[in-house]
């Protein structure tokens, strides 16, 4: 074997080393600057707007995501629990939502843009828990007039399937309701307004 083949050998050997290590190095000089392409955790915090695939969500269903440091719900109801909402008026402390917040295009018993799908911030209006999910309609140890609903464990509040409050609880006002859009029929994007809506 001459010296001229032992050479050869180790040069490619290097070239391939090098090329390798290279590659690496340029893989990982390009992770941040794809990183910086993505909403950072301070801009997501105060408002980015957060979208949601909401195709797998069955009926009944309640999914939390966050949004500028809030717990945002979205329930998607059965037809059943959209006729229920009729039902409540007469023990609610706001049923209109005259004094909710919500914005202009959100209207009506069900407070939302399509019915079926409910988007809220599920924080208290009293102190800010999180009140859970009571789906089942019948009177409850915390409230006989039950037609599905919201319950809070920390002072008992309670709200009906569209958030809106019942009367004699400490909560002063229904949930809120934030600015919302349907991207598509899967897709809901919290933060963002419908096309021309405030």
């Amino acid at each position: 074997m001459s010296s001229d083949d032992v050479n050869k050998g180790r040069r490619r050997f290097l070239v391939a080393t090098t090329s390798a290590v290279g590659a690496v190095g340029v893989g990982l000089a390009a992770v941040p600057f794809i990183e910086s392409w993505l909403p950072s955790a301070k801009a997501q915090a105060v408002g980015a707007p957060v979208e949601v695939n909401i195709s797998k969500l069955e009926m009944g269903q309640l999914l939390k995501v966050q949004w500028r440091g809030r717990t945002i719900g979205i329930l998607r109801r059965t037809q059943e629990m959209i006729d229920l909402l009729t039902k409540n008026d007469e023990w609610l402390l706001d049923p209109q939502s005259k004094n909710a917040v919500q914005p202009e295009y959100i209207r009506g018993e069900a407070r939302a843009e399509r019915p079926e799908f409910l988007v809220l911030n599920m924080h208290c209006t009293h102190l800010g828990c999180i009140p859970r999910l009571v789906p089942q309609v019948g009177p409850q140890p915390f409230e006989k007039h039950w037609n599905g609903g919201f319950f809070c464990p920390c002072h008992k509040s309670r709200f009906d399937l569209s958030g809106r409050v019942y009367k004699g609880v400490p909560a002063p006002s229904n949930l809120h309701i934030p600015p919302y859009s349907f991207v598509d029929d899967h897709t809901v994007i919290i933060g963002v307004n419908p096309h021309g809506a405030v």
